[in-house]
């Protein structure tokens, strides 16, 4: 196990989100992921929960992801467990009208064992927490 592989996977899901690719951005979350975003009342505890959620704000806001980018990103490990964290700065479309944002965020992942549906050494993501960036500090 290493860093590299965590910063991989991390990197393949701001990949897919920032190309707007559902199917790539949701496959790298495993189905009891949690989602923990400022944006919203209470924590989302499913994949499919998030997955439903995204469906709406597609159907009844036009909600698009334009662009994503990470930076200052560190990895932490442990065990079958890393966290990731990173700045990230986000260019979306809602209701017809561009919008952008500075967040931070944590990214817990899980390697995945061997068996006869994983592959070893997958990192899948098994919870997110997007916080917003403190006020004052400059964009990353």
């Amino acid at each position: 196990m290493s860093a590299h592989e965590v910063l991989q996977a991390a990197a393949d899901l701001v990949a897919a989100f920032a190309r707007n690719d559902r199917a790539a951005y949701f496959d790298a979350f495993t189905a009891d992921a949690s989602f923990v975003f400022y944006t919203l009342p209470q924590p989302l505890l499913s994949r499919d929960a998030y997955q439903t959620l995204w469906d709406s704000w597609r159907r009844d806001e036009g909600f698009e992801v334009l662009s994503c980018t990470s930076s200052n990103a560190h990895v932490s490990l442990h065990g079958d467990v890393a966290i990731f964290m990173h700045d990230v700065a986000t260019e979306l479309r809602m209701h017809g009208e561009h919008c952008s944002s500075q967040e931070r965020e944590t990214i817990v992942f899980i390697r995945q064992g061997s068996g006869t549906q994983q592959k070893q050494g997958l990192w899948l993501a098994c919870h997110e927490h997007l916080s917003a960036m403190p006020e004052g500090l400059p964009p990353p």
